[in-house]
Protein backbone atom coordinates (compact mmCIF):
# COMPACT_ATOMS: atom_id res chain seq x y z
CA UNK A 1 0.00 0.00 0.00
CA UNK A 2 1.22 3.41 -0.66
CA UNK A 3 2.79 5.73 2.07
CA UNK A 4 2.90 9.17 3.06
CA UNK A 5 4.85 10.96 5.16
CA UNK A 6 4.33 14.09 7.59
CA UNK A 7 5.90 16.81 7.43
CA UNK A 8 6.94 19.16 10.03
CA UNK A 9 6.41 22.46 7.44
CA UNK A 10 5.25 22.82 3.84
CA UNK A 11 8.15 24.02 2.07
CA UNK A 12 9.97 20.19 3.99
CA UNK A 13 7.41 18.87 2.50
CA UNK A 14 7.48 20.32 -0.99
CA UNK A 15 11.42 19.88 -1.34
CA UNK A 16 11.13 16.36 -0.31
CA UNK A 17 8.60 15.40 -2.56
CA UNK A 18 9.95 17.53 -5.71
CA UNK A 19 13.23 18.67 -5.10
CA UNK A 20 15.25 20.42 -2.91
CA UNK A 21 15.31 23.37 -5.50
CA UNK A 22 11.46 23.56 -6.47
CA UNK A 23 9.33 26.11 -4.81
CA UNK A 24 5.69 27.39 -4.25
CA UNK A 25 5.47 29.86 -7.24
CA UNK A 26 2.21 30.60 -6.43
CA UNK A 27 -1.14 29.50 -4.24
CA UNK A 28 -4.46 29.68 -5.77
CA UNK A 29 -7.59 29.29 -3.69
CA UNK A 30 -10.44 26.83 -4.84
CA UNK A 31 -14.05 26.84 -3.58
CA UNK A 32 -16.15 24.24 -2.87
CA UNK A 33 -15.81 22.85 0.27
CA UNK A 34 -17.09 24.21 3.77
CA UNK A 35 -14.42 22.65 6.30
CA UNK A 36 -11.41 23.51 4.68
CA UNK A 37 -9.30 25.77 3.12
CA UNK A 38 -8.74 24.41 -0.31
CA UNK A 39 -5.75 25.96 -2.95
CA UNK A 40 -3.97 24.78 -6.45
CA UNK A 41 -0.50 25.37 -5.58
CA UNK A 42 2.17 26.12 -8.68
CA UNK A 43 5.51 24.80 -8.11
CA UNK A 44 8.67 25.99 -9.76
CA UNK A 45 9.12 22.90 -11.79
CA UNK A 46 5.34 23.49 -13.32
CA UNK A 47 3.66 20.77 -11.77
CA UNK A 48 0.37 21.95 -9.77
CA UNK A 49 -0.27 20.31 -6.36
CA UNK A 50 -4.04 20.24 -4.19
CA UNK A 51 -3.50 21.45 -1.10
CA UNK A 52 -6.11 21.19 1.71
CA UNK A 53 -5.32 23.25 4.93
CA UNK A 54 -6.79 23.84 8.06
CA UNK A 55 -5.82 24.79 11.99
CA UNK A 56 -3.27 22.49 13.49
CA UNK A 57 -5.01 20.87 15.78
CA UNK A 58 -7.45 19.58 13.35
CA UNK A 59 -4.41 17.23 11.61
CA UNK A 60 -6.38 14.54 12.14
CA UNK A 61 -9.15 15.40 9.56
CA UNK A 62 -6.22 14.90 7.13
CA UNK A 63 -4.72 11.68 8.86
CA UNK A 64 -8.29 10.27 8.51
CA UNK A 65 -8.64 11.52 4.34
CA UNK A 66 -5.16 10.30 3.80
CA UNK A 67 -6.06 6.57 5.27
CA UNK A 68 -9.83 6.77 3.43
CA UNK A 69 -7.96 7.35 -0.21
CA UNK A 70 -4.94 4.77 0.21
CA UNK A 71 -7.96 2.34 0.96
CA UNK A 72 -10.01 2.98 -1.75
CA UNK A 73 -7.05 3.19 -4.08
CA UNK A 74 -5.79 -0.31 -2.93
CA UNK A 75 -8.98 -1.66 -4.91
CA UNK A 76 -7.89 -0.76 -7.99
CA UNK A 77 -11.63 0.06 -9.58
CA UNK A 78 -11.86 3.47 -9.62
CA UNK A 79 -10.56 6.85 -10.07
CA UNK A 80 -9.25 7.97 -6.54
CA UNK A 81 -6.48 10.78 -6.38
CA UNK A 82 -3.35 10.59 -4.47
CA UNK A 83 -2.06 11.96 -0.95
CA UNK A 84 1.47 12.49 -1.26
CA UNK A 85 1.41 14.04 2.44
CA UNK A 86 0.56 15.26 5.51
CA UNK A 87 1.89 17.83 8.41
CA UNK A 88 1.67 20.92 10.37
CA UNK A 89 3.69 23.87 9.64
CA UNK A 90 3.36 25.61 12.71
CA UNK A 91 5.42 29.04 10.76
CA UNK A 92 2.04 29.55 9.30
CA UNK A 93 -0.38 28.08 11.61
CA UNK A 94 -1.70 25.03 9.56
CA UNK A 95 -2.38 21.45 9.36
CA UNK A 96 -1.91 19.88 5.43
CA UNK A 97 -2.79 17.96 3.04
CA UNK A 98 -1.25 17.32 -0.41
CA UNK A 99 -2.87 15.61 -3.29
CA UNK A 100 -2.29 15.45 -6.89
CA UNK A 101 -3.58 17.82 -9.16
CA UNK A 102 -6.34 16.53 -11.23
CA UNK A 103 -6.69 18.43 -14.42
CA UNK A 104 -10.49 18.07 -15.44
CA UNK A 105 -11.30 16.83 -19.08
CA UNK A 106 -14.62 16.84 -20.86
CA UNK A 107 -16.53 13.65 -19.50
CA UNK A 108 -16.24 10.64 -21.75
CA UNK A 109 -19.72 10.16 -23.59
CA UNK A 110 -19.81 6.86 -21.59
CA UNK A 111 -19.19 8.76 -18.43
CA UNK A 112 -22.12 7.56 -16.32
CA UNK A 113 -22.08 4.15 -17.61
CA UNK A 114 -18.37 3.68 -16.61
CA UNK A 115 -18.75 5.15 -13.56
CA UNK A 116 -22.04 3.14 -12.50
CA UNK A 117 -19.75 -0.26 -13.00
CA UNK A 118 -16.49 0.93 -11.91
CA UNK A 119 -18.55 1.82 -8.42
CA UNK A 120 -19.83 -1.21 -8.47
CA UNK A 121 -16.75 -2.88 -8.79
CA UNK A 122 -15.14 -1.64 -5.99
CA UNK A 123 -18.27 -2.59 -3.91
CA UNK A 124 -17.64 -6.01 -5.03
CA UNK A 125 -14.45 -5.80 -4.05
CA UNK A 126 -13.19 -8.67 -1.38
CA UNK A 127 -13.49 -6.77 2.27
CA UNK A 128 -13.48 -9.72 4.85
CA UNK A 129 -11.09 -10.00 7.67
CA UNK A 130 -9.75 -13.59 7.24
CA UNK A 131 -12.59 -14.68 5.03
CA UNK A 132 -14.97 -13.09 8.07
CA UNK A 133 -17.80 -10.66 7.15
CA UNK A 134 -17.44 -7.56 9.15
CA UNK A 135 -18.55 -4.12 9.54
CA UNK A 136 -16.59 -0.50 10.42
CA UNK A 137 -13.09 0.34 10.08
CA UNK A 138 -9.55 -0.09 11.84
CA UNK A 139 -9.68 3.73 12.72
CA UNK A 140 -12.54 6.74 13.40
CA UNK A 141 -12.51 9.64 10.81
CA UNK A 142 -15.39 12.23 9.76
CA UNK A 143 -18.52 12.91 8.13
CA UNK A 144 -18.20 16.58 6.98
CA UNK A 145 -16.84 17.75 10.44
CA UNK A 146 -18.81 15.31 12.68
CA UNK A 147 -16.54 12.29 13.80
CA UNK A 148 -17.73 8.88 12.54
CA UNK A 149 -17.91 5.91 14.79
CA UNK A 150 -16.87 2.60 13.07
CA UNK A 151 -15.72 0.52 15.82
CA UNK A 152 -15.77 -3.14 13.43
CA UNK A 153 -18.88 -5.01 14.32
CA UNK A 154 -19.65 -8.31 12.91
CA UNK A 155 -23.56 -7.49 12.12
CA UNK A 156 -24.60 -5.06 9.39
CA UNK A 157 -27.92 -3.71 11.36
CA UNK A 158 -26.13 -3.35 14.46
CA UNK A 159 -23.51 -1.91 13.26
CA UNK A 160 -25.53 0.49 11.71
CA UNK A 161 -27.78 1.16 14.81
CA UNK A 162 -25.01 1.68 17.04
CA UNK A 163 -22.34 3.24 14.87
CA UNK A 164 -24.25 5.39 12.50
CA UNK A 165 -27.95 6.24 13.66
CA UNK A 166 -27.80 6.41 17.60
CA UNK A 167 -24.44 8.58 17.87
CA UNK A 168 -25.98 11.75 15.72
CA UNK A 169 -29.57 10.77 17.52
CA UNK A 170 -27.92 11.68 20.60
CA UNK A 171 -25.94 14.97 19.10
CA UNK A 172 -29.55 15.75 17.50
CA UNK A 173 -31.19 15.59 20.77
CA UNK A 174 -31.72 19.79 21.11
CA UNK A 175 -33.14 20.24 18.09
CA UNK A 176 -35.79 17.36 18.10
CA UNK A 177 -39.08 17.36 19.73
CA UNK A 178 -40.42 14.61 22.31
CA UNK A 179 -42.35 13.18 19.40
CA UNK A 180 -39.29 12.79 17.28
CA UNK A 181 -37.57 11.34 20.20
CA UNK A 182 -39.99 8.52 21.23
CA UNK A 183 -39.90 8.46 17.42
CA UNK A 184 -36.10 7.37 17.38
CA UNK A 185 -36.58 5.15 20.32
CA UNK A 186 -39.01 3.34 18.15
CA UNK A 187 -37.30 3.46 15.29
CA UNK A 188 -33.72 1.94 16.97
CA UNK A 189 -35.69 -0.73 18.62
CA UNK A 190 -37.27 -2.04 15.35
CA UNK A 191 -34.50 -1.46 12.91
CA UNK A 192 -34.11 -5.32 12.51
CA UNK A 193 -37.65 -5.31 10.41
CA UNK A 194 -36.65 -2.35 8.12
CA UNK A 195 -33.22 -3.20 6.96
CA UNK A 196 -32.23 -6.58 5.78
CA UNK A 197 -28.26 -8.57 6.10
CA UNK A 198 -25.79 -7.69 2.94
CA UNK A 199 -24.62 -11.21 1.11
CA UNK A 200 -21.31 -9.33 1.23
CA UNK A 201 -19.73 -6.49 3.16
CA UNK A 202 -18.63 -3.51 0.58
CA UNK A 203 -15.70 -0.59 1.04
CA UNK A 204 -17.90 2.78 0.80
CA UNK A 205 -16.58 5.76 0.16
CA UNK A 206 -19.16 6.78 2.82
CA UNK A 207 -20.08 10.88 1.47
CA UNK A 208 -20.45 10.17 -1.70
CA UNK A 209 -22.75 12.62 -3.08
CA UNK A 210 -22.36 14.72 -6.62
CA UNK A 211 -20.06 17.16 -4.76
CA UNK A 212 -17.15 14.37 -4.49
CA UNK A 213 -17.03 13.02 -7.89
CA UNK A 214 -15.20 14.84 -10.10
CA UNK A 215 -14.48 14.23 -14.15
CA UNK A 216 -10.62 13.76 -14.01
CA UNK A 217 -8.12 13.92 -17.19
CA UNK A 218 -8.90 10.61 -18.36
CA UNK A 219 -12.26 11.73 -18.56
CA UNK A 220 -14.22 9.40 -16.36
CA UNK A 221 -15.41 9.43 -12.69
CA UNK A 222 -12.90 10.52 -9.48
CA UNK A 223 -13.75 10.08 -6.05
CA UNK A 224 -12.75 12.16 -3.55
CA UNK A 225 -13.66 13.54 0.13
CA UNK A 226 -14.22 10.23 1.65
CA UNK A 227 -15.45 9.03 5.08
CA UNK A 228 -14.24 5.49 4.23
CA UNK A 229 -15.68 2.17 6.06
CA UNK A 230 -17.11 -1.39 4.83
CA UNK A 231 -20.65 -1.39 5.30
CA UNK A 232 -23.59 -2.34 2.90
CA UNK A 233 -23.72 -0.87 -1.09
CA UNK A 234 -27.23 0.26 -0.73
CA UNK A 235 -26.33 2.82 2.16
CA UNK A 236 -23.63 4.15 -0.42
CA UNK A 237 -26.30 4.17 -3.24
CA UNK A 238 -28.73 5.98 -1.30
CA UNK A 239 -26.04 9.01 -0.41
CA UNK A 240 -25.60 9.32 -4.35
CA UNK A 241 -29.40 9.80 -4.43
CA UNK A 242 -29.45 13.11 -1.96
CA UNK A 243 -28.83 16.40 -3.14
CA UNK A 244 -29.21 16.07 -6.91
CA UNK A 245 -28.46 12.13 -7.49
CA UNK A 246 -26.91 11.04 -10.85
CA UNK A 247 -28.12 10.01 -14.47
CA UNK A 248 -30.50 6.79 -14.31
CA UNK A 249 -27.75 5.26 -16.99
CA UNK A 250 -25.06 5.08 -13.85
CA UNK A 251 -27.82 2.69 -12.29
CA UNK A 252 -28.92 0.86 -14.81
CA UNK A 253 -24.80 0.15 -15.62
CA UNK A 254 -24.24 -0.23 -11.80
CA UNK A 255 -26.96 -2.84 -11.45
CA UNK A 256 -25.31 -4.83 -14.23
CA UNK A 257 -22.05 -5.48 -12.37
CA UNK A 258 -23.65 -5.46 -8.79
CA UNK A 259 -27.36 -6.18 -8.45
CA UNK A 260 -30.01 -4.03 -6.78
CA UNK A 261 -31.91 -5.78 -4.52
CA UNK A 262 -35.93 -4.37 -5.35
CA UNK A 263 -36.37 -3.77 -2.12
CA UNK A 264 -34.07 -0.91 -1.88
CA UNK A 265 -35.89 1.78 -2.51
CA UNK A 266 -37.94 0.73 0.71
CA UNK A 267 -35.11 1.05 2.70
CA UNK A 268 -33.02 4.22 1.02
CA UNK A 269 -34.50 6.97 3.23
CA UNK A 270 -33.92 5.20 5.88
CA UNK A 271 -29.79 5.27 5.23
CA UNK A 272 -30.11 8.79 4.46
CA UNK A 273 -31.35 9.77 7.43
CA UNK A 274 -28.30 10.08 8.61
CA UNK A 275 -26.99 11.92 6.84
CA UNK A 276 -29.89 14.17 7.26
CA UNK A 277 -29.04 13.60 11.30
CA UNK A 278 -25.90 14.87 10.58
CA UNK A 279 -26.36 18.33 8.34
CA UNK A 280 -29.12 18.90 11.18
CA UNK A 281 -26.42 18.93 13.84
CA UNK A 282 -23.90 20.29 11.60
CA UNK A 283 -25.82 23.50 9.91
CA UNK A 284 -29.19 23.18 11.71
CA UNK A 285 -33.02 23.67 11.41
CA UNK A 286 -32.69 24.08 7.59
CA UNK A 287 -32.91 20.06 8.15
CA UNK A 288 -35.47 19.43 10.60
CA UNK A 289 -37.97 18.88 8.27
CA UNK A 290 -36.16 16.55 6.19
CA UNK A 291 -35.45 14.22 9.64
CA UNK A 292 -39.25 14.50 10.60
CA UNK A 293 -40.16 13.49 7.33
CA UNK A 294 -38.38 10.32 7.32
CA UNK A 295 -39.02 9.62 10.69
CA UNK A 296 -42.76 9.82 9.90
CA UNK A 297 -42.37 7.47 6.87
CA UNK A 298 -41.04 4.66 9.12
CA UNK A 299 -42.63 4.74 12.50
Amino acid sequence: MESVTKFHSLDEAITTLFGEHVHIVSKRPVFGGDINQSYRVSLSDGTAVFMKTNLPQNLSFFQAEEVGLKALRKTGTIGVPQALGIGIDEAQGISFLLLEYLVSAPKSSTYWEVFGRELARMHRADCTVNGEKMFGFPSDNYIGASVQINTPKRDWISFFRECRLLPQIRMADGHLDSGMRKQCIKLLDRLDSYLIVPEFPSLLHGDLWSGNAICGPDGKAWILDPAVYIGYFEAELAMTELFGGYRDSFYQAYHEVNPIDSGYRDRRDLYNLYHMLNHLNLFGGSYWNSVRRILNRYV
